[in-house]
């Protein structure tokens, strides 16, 4: 055997996003980019706000001393208080500087948090349809995950997740604004997620925490918002990325966040700085965390992706097509006709349309397409959609 069975088998059930992404670029090299229309991949199209790139001009022509040596391994202390005051008053509560690690994108504090908190054969509760690379991430941890259908609206199903959690669960796994959904949980459903975390906790005497993943959190529609995640439950550890919100994907800027409310707070923060460096990915890159220090308050201009959003969300009303409309994020999941997501995939493929079939996220009989593109992309799309609507049927 060349390589690890473990890594082959995943190879093997690679992700579909990426599979879809890369027939995209074949079929653009033969047809060119004009005539194709890639929702495979959430890729921002909109470039970081000019608050972050005056930051980044300032910051190069006049660098602070010592700015590319190394630094502590949770990153400068200077950008973790300027997150933590963020967070703070995001969030309600007093977090500190020390609460925060900054990270190599939401990946890199996921993989850190992990690391930091599981032993081998510990459960993680993971909710379908969810973001595939959880598997492979709790996979690398030596984690076990068990996987939680949400219900028909794509909301949190209270009674399953219960259902799921046992002796060696030591944490769930959301997402909101989700992928692939674009569902946000709401207050009422995270207030009944903590109570029955710390119902569990009680139960089986340990602590099971609540990974909570955000890079969508500032992309809501129509008045949505995010509830305070830390007012759900103690053991709580927030997961950020820049790549959407500042149109950052290429830079893998990224932070966790302990909830001030933890128990054994002092030893999860340096559990997860020692993990930080152990990885290997030491913390997020340091031009982009002064970056960040500078520019604490900027986003990207949500317009574009509130405009997308109308576009989609109405033509696909209009052909027929069923679908929770999504109130964050850039996607919208909606069923496929007929029921079977993969002949819907390739039939779109066939008008050059390219999105992500369901079962990818582990919700077949589903499709997601990322509208994270110029809303005449998708104008000029629709058509197609309605097209295959008609010839399926369903």
């Amino acid at each position: 055997m060349t390589v690890a069975t473990t890594v082959e088998r995943a190879m093997l059930g690679a992700s579909w996003i990426r599979r879809m992404f890369e027939a995209g670029r074949a079929l653009k090299e033969r047809i060119g980019d004009e005539n194709v229309f890639d929702f495979s991949l959430g890729n921002p199209f909109l470039e970081p706000p000019e608050a972050f790139q005056q930051a980044l001009r300032d910051l190069t022509h006049n660098p602070p001393p010592g700015m590319h040596r190394y630094m502590p391994n949770g990153g400068f202390p200077s950008t973790r208080a300027a997150v933590a005051r963020k967070v703070s008053a995001e969030q309600g509560v007093e977090v500190e500087g020390d609460d925060v690690i900054m990270t190599v994108g939401a990946a890199g504090s996921i993989h850190v948090t992990l690391k930091a908190v599981l032993d081998p054969g510990d459960e993680v509760i993971i909710l379908a349809p969810y973001f595939v690379e959880y598997l492979f991430y709790i996979e690398t941890h030596q984690g076990v995950t068990r996987i939680v259908e949400t219900d028909e609206h794509f909301n949190l199903d209270i009674a399953a997740i219960a259902s799921a959690i046992g002796p060696r669960t030591k944490a769930l796994i959301i997402n909101t604004p989700n992928n692939p959904t674009g569902v946000i949980y709401g207050a009422e459903s995270m207030r009944q997620l903590g109570e029955l975390l710390a119902a569990k906790e009680q139960e089986y005497g340990r602590t099971i925490y609540l990974l909570v993943d955000t890079p969508y959190a500032k992309i809501t529609y129509g008045g949505a918002s995010n509830p305070p995640l830390f007012n759900a439950h103690p053991s709580t550890i927030i997961n950020h990325s820049h790549s959407k919100d500042l149109g950052l994907a290429g830079e893998r800027l990224g932070y966790l966040v302990i909830s001030p409310r933890a128990p054994a707070r002092q030893m999860l923060r340096g559990a997860c700085t020692f993990c930080n460096r152990v990885l290997g990915f030491i913390n997020a890159p340091a031009l982009m965390q002064l970056a960040l220090e500078r520019a604490i308050d900027a986003t990207v201009d949500m317009a574009p992706y509130i405009e997308a959003q109308r576009v989609l969300v109405t033509g696909l009303r209009a052909a027929g097509y069923e679908f929770v409309e999504p109130e964050g994020a850039f996607y919208v999941f909606p069923r496929a006709p007929g029921g079977d997501d993969l002949a819907f995939t390739e039939m779109l493929r066939e008008q050059n349309v390219l999105v992500v079939p369901g079962r990818g996220f582990g919700r077949a009989g589903y499709v997601r397409v990322a509208y994270c593109v110029d809303p005449k992309t998708l104008e000029r799309a629709l058509p197609a959609f309605a097209k295959v609507k008609k010839r399926m049927g369903g």
